[in-house]
């Protein structure tokens, strides 16, 4: 604790209707705030004239009392004196480093001009008289309408609710063991205007210890991952799905899967440079912090700062160690460089620029060594969480040895473009395009004339396929991906649900890893061709051979690694920028790409957060120069990309960061009566000598696996 007297103390409102809990979490908050500093609690019941007197007290506690302190001064005031209705004695409230403002009205617009954040306090109004009469007894009978009238006619001209920066549930005051009280800590340590003086706070947070248990298991992933995370509301799991078939390597070693439970976790949605962190989703309605701020920057203090501590565990070589996990959608390019593309109209598209979990608890399996990794963060209930995770491993029988067809015989791969989905999957939906045939080859060409007048040396133009599907006929986003995963396995493939919105991603590419050592790597894919159904092996080497040697689509990857090299650039360290790789050929169950690798040093004291968003969005879903080619881009597509062509991965406490391409993806949107909304984003690089209908081929061969696996087709 201080004893220095504080020059502009910070100030706390804690503010909500009448029996809302204010009081008891104001205490138990200003006593965890003295653990490192002074704090002053304030009761605005003190300062009231009477039963009638809201405003006033609102008024005087803006003049006499929190104005003063605010400045660092002693504040000299009268407190009411209830039993006399009158004036009361003088008191003297001395500033600490921390003013606690706790009542009825502590975040109307006056004293919230004077504070640094307002928590609001929620409950039901049954709830909220039982506790306020149990706790003033008889006195408060009579008076409980008077009051309440008050409250509604000042609610109505102020909106604090809206305006709070944290808002709690009902009894968050009440004394639990995981503490309901230190989420709001959490919450109010998240904002920016808190986060130097609640340092000691996020720093304890941040630097938690894991616990983890090594088992000798090779359960089956769907199951395991149905076991512990099938009921989440909000789940990620990073699927290395290829990990079993004959082109798996490193980048296939590990899977990843977690949710947003446990004491610790808590989850992020960033929309308009608008960012609301959500905590405690295991205690009912949760706690919440709202705040504006561009989601790299956010990034950057959760994540990217070189001053924060990389917590690893021994052993364990995956660079996920428990951390943040989600996808951020293409229309983040505003933060770089990029223009402004709302939403609107576009139902299909999510809202939220960026989605992310904090992961508490997570699963990683290492299909190398066959080992599964529990880990959780110390916290109330880690320990029975592990128990739990551990028997669900040793009862998710190992999945069946894979037999993944071989490149010689396609046509076991690419079943017909008219293959009848798995029963599971549900009712075969019909796609629309935002553009017809005919429109996307007319903007291949408006493309190619951006580059005759040296606006552009590549567009990678994409559009959207669409499907509204009616209630009772959605398919089950899960089935979806577990039927996706076995028709196109892929390094980089995902499953997320965050509430009505989920996820199924095969991607084969990765946009961007950082090793916690500050080794950079991206490995962006460029030419692409279908494996097609009832080739032989011939003619499937010939198909490869040929992608190999084509021109075109070395010139399009090639314009892309330069682009890679100089996004790493900015942050590297000079004269480490490499491709290590160029113009590989990998091949997939259903198209062969070609791909190369672009490896850098991350230099010591570089923000990692500031070294993603300088190379975001993926440079080979916009072409080159990528700043310009996006505003082409914002002129000739249809509407926003949202989730497609971001990047899904992880941002790991060890400072490590994986992060797919978000291509090969289905993105459903659910509606509460039952209907949804099919996304499927495809495209591909627009160069100088491209051709309008080989490049209409190319988009309908990307969207040939999710359509089948759904037995959808490509729309005419």
């Amino acid at each position: 604790m201080t004893s220095s007297r504080p020059s502009r103390p910070t100030v706390i409102a804690v503010d909500g209707r009448s029996g809302a809990g204010k009081t008891s979490l104001a205490v138990e908050l200003a006593a965890a705030l003295r653990e490192h500093r002074s704090v002053t609690l304030v009761h605005l019941e003190d300062l009231y004239t009477g039963w009638d007197g809201l405003a006033q007290g609102i008024r005087r506690c803006a003049d006499d009392v929190l104005g003063r302190l605010r400045r660092g001064e002693d504040a000299r005031w009268r407190a009411w004196d209830w039993l006399a209705d009158a004036y009361g004695e003088e008191r003297v409230t001395e500033p600490g480093d921390v003013v606690v403002l706790e009542g009825v009205g502590a975040g109307a617009e006056p004293l919230r001009a004077l504070a640094d954040a307002v928590v609001w306090v929620e409950a039901s109004t049954a709830e909220r008289k039982s506790r306020a009469l149990a706790r003033d007894g008889e006195t408060y009978v009579p008076h409980w309408d008077r009051w309440a009238a008050q409250e509604d006619a000042w609610l109505a001209a102020d909106d604090v609710p809206s305006a709070a920066a944290v808002t709690v549930i009902a009894g968050a005051g009440e004394a639990r063991p995981d503490g309901a009280t230190a989420r709001v800590l959490d919450a109010l340590a998240e904002l920016p205007a808190l986060r130097e003086a609640l340092a000691p706070e996020r720093a304890a947070r941040e630097s938690g210890t894991v616990s983890a248990r090594r088992l000798a298991a090779t359960p089956d992933p769907e199951a395991l991952f149905a076991s512990l995370f099938g009921e989440s509301t909000y789940a990620v799991w990073l699927d290395s799905s290829d990990a079993c078939t004959d082109s798996a390597g490193q980048r296939s070693r590990f899977s990843i899967m977690a949710d947003d439970g446990g004491a610790r976790g808590r989850r992020m949605t960033h929309r308009g440079g608008r960012t609301k962190v959500t905590f405690g989703p295991e205690w009912g309605t949760p706690t919440t912090a709202v705040f504006e701020q561009p989601f790299f920057r956010w990034l950057d203090a959760a994540w990217g700062r070189p001053s924060l501590p990389r917590v690893g565990v021994e052993g364990l070589e995956c660079g996920f160690a428990l951390g943040w996990l989600g996808y951020l959608g293409y229309e983040l390019k505003r933060e770089c460089g990029g223009n402004d593309v709302s939403p609107g109209s576009f139902r299909g598209t999510p809202s939220e620029d960026a989605q992310l979990v904090f992961a508490a608890r997570a699963v990683v399996l290492d299909h190398e060594l066959g080992e599964t990794w529990l880990l959780a963060l110390d916290a109330p209930g880690a320990v029975g969480w592990l128990d739990e995770a551990e028997r669900a491993v040793r009862g998710a029988t190992p999945p069946a040895p894979a037999t993944p067809p071989a490149p010689a015989t396609p046509a076991a791969v690419a079943p017909p473009a008219a293959a009848a989905p798995p029963a599971a999957v549900g009712e075969a939906p019909r796609f629309t395009a935002r553009d017809s045939a005919d429109a996307y080859r007319d903007k291949v060409r408006d493309a190619k004339a951006e580059i005759a007048e040296g606006n552009t040396y590549e567009v990678c133009l994409t559009t959207t396929l669409e499907a509204e599907v009616a209630p009772g006929s959605a398919p089950d986003p899960w089935l979806a991906y577990r039927a996706l995963r076995r028709r196109s396995p892929a390094p980089f493939a995902a499953f997320a649900r965050f509430g009505p919105l989920a996820v199924a991603s095969t991607s084969p590419e990765r946009f961007l890893s950082l090793a916690d050592d500050g080794r950079l790597r991206a490995e962006p894919i460029k030419g692409t061709r279908r494996r097609a159904p009832g080739a032989d092996a011939a003619e499937d080497a010939r198909v490869r051979a040929e992608l190999a040697a084509n021109p075109k689509d070395r010139a399009e990857n090639l314009m892309i690694v330069d682009l890679l090299r100089n996004d790493l650039s900015h942050f590297a360290v000079p004269g480490s920028v490499a491709v290590s790789r160029l113009f590989a050929v990998e091949t997939y169950a259903t198209v062969h790409q070609l791909v190369s690798t672009v490896d850098a040093q991350l230099r010591p004291d570089a923000s990692r957060a500031e070294a993603v968003a300088a190379a975001f969005p993926p440079g080979s879903m916009t072409g080159a120069p990528k700043i310009s080619t996006m505003r082409i881009l914002d002129r000739l597509e249809a509407g926003p990309r949202g989730v497609y062509s971001g990047a899904i991965g992880y941002f790991s406490r060890t400072g490590a960061a994986d992060l797919s391409v978000v291509i090969r993806t289905l993105v459903v949107q659910s509606a509460a009566d039952g209907s949804a909304r099919l996304t499927l984003g495809v495209g591909g690089a627009v160069v100088a000598d491209s051709d309008p209908d080989a490049e209409h081929d190319e988009i309908r061969a990307k969207a040939f696996a999710v359509l089948t696996t759904l037995g959808a087709e490509f729309p005419d």
